[in-house]
Formats: structure tokens, sequence, C-alpha cells
């Protein structure tokens, strides 16, 4: 995705070039969406998967999901939208994002009820570590090159609140 445009693709400070993405329009923002795309789908199988208990999604979760996802899909939008898209367009974008995480949701809980824990397991371990490539590649260095001396200090910040969040909502 790097390489067709989205190289930047959760970054706020830049504008981003549909050109490289293969649209020959500017703006377009359809490397943008691929990128949001493969980030969401194992998130969104993990949480099919996480129904299949029947306990339904956990708060903590959901408040995860918002805090996680919201600056991202903000940023996202942001350079989309210096780069010349309407607001329409942007919009459209990210309603069929939303969309298709949905639709991963619902592969998740049918293509893994009946299976034994070793494949939920898989496919949970599978979508941690490509929250934890995202994070390195991009957020964690964006974070270091603009909040250079507070970027630690906000990281476990948010670690500590998503403890919190997990204890008191979850217990």
């Amino acid at each position: 995705m790097s390489r067709r445009g989205a190289r930047h693709r959760k970054r706020s400070g830049y504008a981003q070039d549909a050109r490289q993405a293969g649209s020959g329009e500017e703006g377009s923002g359809l490397a943008i969406a691929l990128g949001a795309l493969l980030d969401g789908i194992p998130e969104s199988i993990v949480i099919g998967v996480s129904l299949l208990a029947g306990e339904g999604v956990s708060l903590v979760a959901v408040a995860a999901g918002v805090f996680s996802h919201l600056p991202g899909g903000l940023s996202r939008a942001a350079g989309v939208r210096r780069a010349g898209r309407a607001m329409a367009d942007i919009f459209g974008i990210w309603v069929g994002l939303a969309v298709a995480s949905g639709g991963a949701a619902r592969i998740g809980y049918a293509g893994f009820s009946g299976t034994g824990p070793a494949p939920i397991a898989v496919v949970t371990a599978v979508a941690a570590g490509a929250i934890l490539a995202m994070l390195a590649d991009t957020m964690v260095p964006e974070a270091f090159e603009t909040a250079h001396e507070y970027a630690g200090l906000i990281t476990v910040a948010g670690f500590l609140a998503a403890f919190t969040l997990s204890r008191v909502l979850g217990a």
C-alpha cells in the first residue's frame, strides 16, 4: 500500500496523492481506503469471533474501538480532504469501509462458529500482530515526531486508561 499512495495514510500532516494510487485523479484516496480496510479487517473478524461466546461485544471493546479508530479516521480523512476530495466522497469511502468491516465481523462469527479454540487463538493473534505492526510502523513514529517530549507519557497514559477501563467495566 505504501508504494501505491498510502505511505502516510494515517498521518494527519500529509495530503494524499491519488496519482500514486493508480486512479489518475488527484485526492481519490483509493490507496488510503484500501490501507484502512486492511487494518480494519482483522479487528472486525475478531469482533465477530468474540460474539461466539454469546455475551456480545464488551463495553471495553467498544470504548477501545472508539478511542483508537476515531483519531485515525479523522487523520486519514483530513489527509484526503487536503488532497482536494469532496466531503461527500470522503463520507462515502468511510461508509463503505464501515460496511466492509461489518461484513468481516459477520464472516468472523459465521466462519469460526463450531471451531475449537486453536483457530480462534490464531485469528486473534494475527489481528493483534496487525495492530502492533500498524502502531510500530505508523502511529509511534508520528507521535514521536510531533510530540517528542510527551510521546512516552501519552502512550503510558493510554495503556493505563485501557487497563482501568478493562478493570472497571470488565469486572
